[in-house]
């Protein structure tokens, strides 16, 4: 049986319509896979993201370990999307620590329906399309939301 894993990035978004985009999908728990859970962006740092989404009656559950690295953040905001890809798998996915925060996603997201969340927009240049790919044999499919619909 497959198994739906959800992607949004919340460029763009308001924390509303990031709630209705996920509670419109059926989502139950957000996973922030960002390495740094902070942003300038009103209602996105940790924290305030947190009690937003609990206050809208879904779940929250942050997944540091499977962040990009710095260089590879660095990467993705020069466009370099196989740059990017590289470094997150050599020094994230690769590892033993980040094959153990990968089963608990996987293991997550059998449980509950997941949405994976970071900043880009476009989950092709995103680390958010990795995860989803080293998802996949594990009989989960991708739906990227967006949240354009208000």
């Amino acid at each position: 049986m497959r198994k739906t894993l959800f992607t949004i990035g919340y460029e763009g978004l308001s924390p509303d319509r990031l709630h209705a985009a996920l509670k419109a999908a059926d989502v139950a728990v957000l996973a922030d896979v960002r390495a740094v859970a902070n942003s300038r962006k009103r209602g996105f740092s940790k924290g305030a993201l947190k009690a937003g989404l609990v206050e809208a009656g879904l779940g929250y559950e942050h997944f540091r370990s499977l962040g990009t690295p710095k260089s590879g953040r660095e990467a993705a905001r020069a466009h370099d999307a196989g740059l990017m890809r590289r470094i997150y798998c050599e020094e994230v996915l690769d590892t033993a620590d980040g094959g153990l925060a990968l089963d608990a996603l996987a293991d997550l997201a059998a449980e509950r329906p997941v949405c994976l969340l970071c900043f880009e927009r476009d989950p092709a240049r995103c680390h958010r399309r990795v995860l989803a790919e080293r998802l996949a044999p594990r009989g989960f499919e991708t739906v990227d939301l967006y949240g354009d619909f208000l």
